[in-house]
């Protein structure tokens, strides 16, 4: 195989949810040249129509499809940890729900010594990304790349859960991306005219065609290029062909919570003994490389609805799923143009708190293995701690790129996670418990409603529990000796080399992790040309 080499200014490792913003941000001007790499494809069918996430979660051809160690904690099952593979990365296979998080997140970010991540100073690059028709103009943003949108149309049963959630005290709120995140809220979402809108799709469908950026997909980063404690560019596989692309000015590290660890610990870059260990060379013995993961760690609970014609399980049964398909096809609504969860809610598990520290979302079908749609009609509920404060680890087992990293989550390791889930359920059965459900014959089924002490209801979260796929905080902005990256996302210890991605989040975000990642990397774009000037 013979090694090409080529030469930019910004080298992009990663076209996910902060890396396809980084590219189109840094090609902008016209005079940069930049280089986006993606180990992935270019797209995937499915990725177009919203409901096409259930055939991605497990799909080879656009998930990486890890999977993490077994543990105690998750009985020793090994649970699928899902993450895009192709444009767009995650923001191309996820659920395209809209959170951005509470204020407190980002001034705890901001209060860890983390200058210039406050909310209020986060708050316009969450405004100049978005395109949002509601809330206040305080809050939201109106004309930027990312569509943002409500659900459509609010069924029946949305209604009916919206009313139940306000009969078990929680009130409504209509914009829980605005002033405040508490409350039970139809979800918001990044689907637009029954689109999903990725960052493929917003960021770099309007940039490819510039002179001065290029795509290469299905190019996989194998290490980073040193001289010195410089970072210079990096050597990547495509198509059979090892390449070599050198930085005038920077690299930068958008690979996600999974593969930018990995690819530091290749380069040689991490714990010192730990790469030698693996007969990596030490280029940088950073010991948070791969520490502080987080993740939402939430379990499924499932109720059959007997009143009939409400869930989709009936209305997409037999003739229903031709009625469904016509529906979204001309008007883009229906089962095909769903989130993974139209109905959510935010609350306070317990007196004091100042912000909630629980959700529950709502799917409206029971979905069967396969990620076929279930026999028998009912509605399926998730719940999980906001900020989680269990802390675990991804790290390499071996010196080769194709090898899946270990992923150790240690769910449940800190006290307060568990508390919160067992009150996250027991919120969830007051709410399906309440008239305004329980007139459409709601009955919990699983787990079965006799499960009601804390050791056995924590027995079956153990037992059945999954994550939501928010992973995030392996290479952690910082300035204790744990973090991997400054507040300018700059590798602690080297020059010419940053991480923008999930993995810089020092603590979980309040919800779904899309939406900020697509922050960090619109705040990162902005500093990197700050920088650069």
């Amino acid at each position: 195989m013979g090694i090409t080499e080529e030469v930019y200014d910004f080298i992009i490792i990663g076209a996910g949810s902060a890396g396809a913003v980084l590219a189109n941000r840094l090609s902008a001007n016209g005079r940069a040249k930049v280089l986006l790499l993606e180990a992935g494809k270019r797209s995937n069918l499915w990725t177009r129509i919203p409901i096409g996430f259930g055939r991605l979660i497990e799909n080879p051809a656009a998930n990486w499809c890890y999977s993490a160690e077994p543990e105690a904690n998750t009985n020793g099952r090994r649970m699928p940890v899902p993450r895009g593979k192709l444009l767009g990365g995650s923001s191309a296979i996820n659920g395209m729900i809209f959170v951005r998080g509470q204020a407190l997140d980002y001034d705890t970010w901001a209060q860890l010594g983390n200058r210039g991540w406050s909310y209020r100073e986060v708050l316009p690059f969450f405004q100049k990304m978005e395109n949002f028709g509601g809330g206040e103009e305080e809050y939201r943003g109106r004309s930027g790349p990312l569509k943002v949108t409500e659900i459509p149309e609010v069924e029946p049963l949305y209604q009916a859960i919206l009313d139940a959630g306000q009969q078990a005290g929680l009130p409504f709120n209509s914009d829980y991306n605005g002033a405040s995140q508490e409350g039970i809220s139809i979800s918001q979402t990044t689907i637009a005219k029954g689109r999903r809108q990725s960052t493929a799709h917003c960021y770099l469908e309007p940039a490819k065609t510039r002179a001065n950026l290029k795509i290469i997909s299905e190019a996989l980063a194998e290490r980073l290029l040193f001289e010195g404690s410089r970072c210079v560019g990096v050597s990547y596989l495509n198509k059979g062909t090892i390449h070599q692309a050198r930085a005038g000015r920077e690299v930068i590290v958008s690979a996600g919570s999974v593969k930018s660890p990995q690819l530091l610990e290749l380069s040689g870059i991490g714990q010192a003994d730990r790469l030698r260990n693996l007969g990596i060379e030490v280029v940088n013995d950073l010991a948070g490389v791969g520490e502080n993961l987080r993740d939402h760690y939430a379990p499924r609970m499932r109720w059959q609805v007997g009143a009939r014609g409400f869930t989709y399980n009936d209305k997409a049964r037999g003739l229903g799923m031709v009625r469904e398909a016509f529906k979204f096809f001309f008007k883009r609504t229906g089962l095909l143009g769903l989130p993974a969860a139209p109905v959510r809610a935010f609350f306070r598990t317990r007196e004091g708190l100042e912000t909630p520290d629980a959700c529950i979302g709502w799917f409206p079908l029971l979905v069967a293995p396969g990620y076929r749609i279930d026999d028998q009609s009912g509605i399926t509920t998730f719940t999980h701690p906001l900020r989680s404060e269990s802390v675990g680890s991804i790290h390499i087992a071996s010196d080769d790129t194709t090898v899946q990293p270990e992923i150790n989550f240690n769910f449940l390791s800190s006290p307060p996670d568990a508390e919160i889930t067992l009150s996250g359920i027991r919120m969830t059965r007051a709410i399906m418990g309440m008239p305004a459900l329980q007139q459409l014959q709601v009955q919990e089924i699983f787990p079965d409603p006799g499960l009601q002490g804390d050791d056995e209801l924590m027995a079956w979260v153990k037992q059945t529990a999954e994550t939501t796929y928010h992973p995030v905080g392996t290479c952690k902005m910082g300035s204790d000796p744990m973090a991997v990256v400054d507040e300018r996302l700059r590798v602690r210890g080297m020059s010419g080399l940053r991480v923008a991605d999930a993995s810089i989040m020092p603590t979980l975000s309040s919800g779904n992790t899309n939406a900020p990642s697509i922050m960090i990397g619109e705040k990162a774009s902005d500093m990197i040309l700050a920088d650069a000037a």
